[in-house]
């Protein structure tokens, strides 16, 4: 006679549940056994009883968690734009043009695009928290050989090995964010992760910039080599492994989430790394919720982030004759501003549409309302490009193209924060390769701005250099009206990826 299984005898020893939302008098009705959350919606997805799994881990551990990866995400952009404001002294030293001084950030940026391709199939494999522990150590290393690079060929294979290590930064974090939240806490989370993603690059000048000016640019490499270190002594021991098999057997021990802090031992059953490991995020390409999300992600990332960020030590300089310090504090106030304010709208609102969408569909959860909250960021990206655009070209007070890229930082926060939210949603244990396929066309499409930002402007100006981008960015982004309202049929015509279904 067969027993019951693992998640059948999980779900038995909770009671069944229909409590009353706190915002409808009328209960939703739900199968018995379900667990809910504290609306009274089932929840999503339907945790286990081992509590070893993630979605069971206690509140304040999630959040933890959320905290570390988001961190440590935040460092990706940091490791590479601390330096961007002091290309000057940067150049005067390896006797480079300031242009060709910011190809040492593009190498970084590249780099950080290909390295998820190996790391997140070795993650998948022999765990989260193993794989990021040592990317960290590679990434702090390698950015305190930038800074003893004495030759222009050592400081770009330094700065190749840094990209490589905080590639998994940018990937691994969605990922364990996913593992650890339930659907209608999600928005909030990936807000989260993403206003640290979004913001290191920004927050980056304001250091950079007092350091080249008063100490030495050497110390722009050091700064993000003692913050990786830090981070890997933290992971390590506050850290647990959040890679989870949903069904799989759980392990007899007094203390779960202790031995989750464990280097090895816990590769889930029957996992084993194969080639076709490797090629896992170009099977997500085929799929329009991904490859539409992050091509408009990537573009006005690009626009909005990266843009300001390696042409502002060329331009403050040359028009506003600002100084390395007074560029990172005029670079990073602004689009601290912005992304800080785009995260208090975009989390909070996404999460809120999606419970006010399941209350009207009697619990059903559909991925393409959270698409509804990008039209805010959708207007204003473009708004503040042309900000940015006309005032660089007419010469305004430096509060006009400030201005501008605090409007383009608002903007691009809830658009990643929307995105990264909705394709959590349609993919969840297929996150990890989601995130590479974002990280991949972003830091691709990113690495480019170095080397034709700053000639572009000067050959059409840049008023109608901001145009033709705002124009780039709207057209990229009418596929993701398409996603709105055809994107739940073309899903369910597909079905879901065969991979990871476990996860």
């Amino acid at each position: 006679m067969t027993g019951p299984s693992f998640e059948e005898k999980a779900e038995s020893k909770h009671e069944s549940q229909t409590a009353p939302s706190v915002h409808n008098e009328e209960a939703i009705p739900v199968a018995e056994g379900t667990k809910v959350d504290k609306h009274g919606l089932p929840l999503i997805p339907q945790p286990s009883s081992d509590p070893s799994a993630p979605l069971n881990f206690p509140q304040w551990l999630k959040i933890a968690i959320l905290l570390q990866v988001s961190f440590i995400a935040g460092l990706g952009p940091l490791n590479q734009a601390v330096i961007n404001p002091a290309y000057v002294p940067l150049a005067a030293h390896f006797h480079k043009t300031t242009v060709v001084a910011s190809y040492q950030t593009t190498i970084a940026i590249a780099f950080a695009g290909i390295g998820s391709f190996l790391w997140v199939p070795l993650a998948n494999t022999y765990g989260r928290r193993p794989i990021l522990l040592f990317t960290t150590l590679l990434a702090s290393a390698s950015s305190l050989g930038s800074g003893k690079a004495r030759t222009w060929s050592q400081l770009i294979g330094t700065r190749v090995l840094n990209g490589l290590g905080t590639s998994s930064f940018f990937t691994l974090g969605p990922g364990m964010v996913s593992d650890c939240f339930f659907l209608h806490e999600r928005g909030r989370a990936m807000g989260i992760f993403t206003v640290f993603l979004t913001n290191s690059a920004h927050v980056a000048p304001i250091p950079g910039g007092f350091l080249a000016q008063y100490v030495n640019y050497r110390w722009c490499y050091y700064l993000p080599a003692i913050l990786d270190l830090t981070m890997f002594l933290i992971m390590l021991f506050c850290l647990p492994e959040t890679l989870y098999v949903r069904g799989s057997t759980p392990v007899v021990t007094s203390r779960p989430i202790v031995r989750r802090l464990n280097l090895w031992g816990l590769r889930p059953e029957g996992k084993h790394l194969k080639i076709s490991d490797f090629w896992r995020p170009f099977q997500m390409v085929i799929y329009p919720s991904v490859i539409i999300s992050a091509l408009y992600y990537s573009v006005t990332f690009a626009l909005g982030s990266i843009l300001p960020a390696v042409t502002s030590a060329t331009l403050f300089r040359l028009v506003d004759k600002f100084t390395t310090s007074q560029t990172g504090l005029a670079l990073g106030f602004g689009t601290l501003i912005g992304s800080s304010l785009g995260e208090l709208l975009g989390g909070i609102v996404i999460d809120r549409s999606m419970y006010l969408s399941r209350k009207g569909r009697g619990g059903e959860a559909v991925a393409e309302v959270r698409l509804q909250g990008i039209w805010a960021g959708t207007i204003l990206q473009p708004i503040g490009l042309l900000i940015w655009g006309f005032c660089w070209q007419y010469k305004t007070h430096w509060i006009g193209p400030t201005m501008g890229f605090t409007i383009m930082c608002f903007a691009i926060q809830i658009i990643s924060t929307v995105l990264y939210s909705y394709t959590a949603d349609c993919y969840k244990p297929q996150m990890p390769e989601i995130a590479q396929v974002f990280n991949f066309i972003r830091q691709t499409v990113g690495m480019t701005m170095g080397f034709w930002a700053i000639p572009m402007g000067t050959k059409i100006g840049y008023h109608y250099m901001s145009i033709t981008l705002a124009l780039i960015s709207l057209v990229t982004f009418l596929p993701v009206v398409y996603l709105m309202y055809q994107g739940r049929t073309i899903r369910e015509k597909m079905g879901q990826p065969k991979f990871n279904r476990g996860l």
